[in-house]
This record gives structure tokens, sequence and C-alpha cells, in this order.
């Protein structure tokens, strides 16, 4: 069994998301087009896939992991973060150690994932995120690179909790100006 049997669709999509999120700061090339040409191109997803798994290089590739990941969410993460990377990199840049353009371009690339989904996305709880961002920069990243992502991402995370528990007391009605029943 390789471990993208273990691999849920989602994380697999994520996977490939991080790799083209990579491939769009290095070349600049369209993140869609990065994607149609995963899609377009079987044996290169099938080495991708492969080499995401750790299975062994001679190894003969298995049609049915191929399309084993969520596409929707592989399409929200590339052209959401695309889309929002300046709201992104101002978080970011907020909670770096060092300028945006010194962090390692994979971990960069997890760490925007990442806080697309912190900031952008309300279905993925936080934690959850940020478990997934670890493992893929366990999988993809610097030796010890987790630990950083791990400590950007849970300082946005708590960031945002706390923003965002200030807007609804700021838009929840407080007790004097509710509707009397006296009437």
């Amino acid at each position: 069994m390789t471990n993208t049997d273990k691999v849920s669709p989602r994380s697999q999509a994520r996977r490939y998301a991080a790799l083209a999120l990579y491939q769009w700061r290095l070349t600049g090339e369209d993140p869609m087009s990065i994607k149609r040409h995963l899609l377009d191109d079987p044996e290169w997803l099938d080495a991708v896939a492969m080499s995401l798994s750790g299975a062994d290089d001679d190894a003969p590739p298995d049609p049915k992991q191929r399309f084993k990941f969520n596409l929707e969410l592989l399409e929200q993460l590339l052209t959401g973060v695309p889309a929002r990377v300046k709201e992104i990199d101002a978080q970011l840049d907020r909670f770096l150690d060092r300028p945006i353009t010194q962090v390692d371009p994979v971990e960069l690339a997890i760490l925007r994932l990442g806080a697309f989904e912190i900031l952008f996305s309300d279905n993925i709880p936080n934690r959850v995120a940020i478990n997934e961002a670890i493992e893929l920069t366990k999988l993809l990243g610097a030796h010890e690179g987790h630990k950083y992502v791990n400590g950007v991402l849970d300082k946005i995370a708590r960031h945002h909790a706390v923003a965002m528990e200030r807007s609804s007391l700021q838009t929840t009605p407080s007790a004097s100006e509710e509707p009397s029943s006296d009437a």
C-alpha cells in the first residue's frame, strides 16, 4: 500500500495546489494553466502523485490513484490564493521573522495556502488548515520547516479569531438597543 492510499482527496488536492502555487511563484504562469497542465498530462500527474506518495521511482503508476483528489478544492485554492495574495501576504508579513522574499518558495506556497484557508474558508477549522500545512511542509519543505509554518499560521489563526470575535461583538445589538416588549 502506498501513502496515497492513506491520503484523503482533500489533502491530495492541497498537495497539488501547493506545487502549483510554488510553480506560479517561480514562473509567473497562471495557476489555472498549471492546473490544466496537471490534468492534461497523465504521465506528469502520475509522476507527481508517485513522488508525493513516497513510492519507488521504478514502481508502476496506479491509474486509480491519478484523480483521487478533490477537484473543487484544488480549483478553490488555485483561484482564491492568487486573487487574495496581497491580503494573504499582508497577514504573513505581520508574523514572519524575515521579508517575504526571503521565505523558502515551497514554504511560502504552503504558508499562502494555509493562510488562505484560515482567513477565507469558513468551512475549514483553523486547526485543520494548520495541520494540513504542517503535513505538506514535512512532505515538501525543508527539514525543520514545518515548525516555522506552524508558528506563523498559528499566529495568523489566533489574530484572525480575535478579529472575528471583535467583529461579531460590534455587529451584535446590545441589550439597550433591543426592542422593548412592554408595548
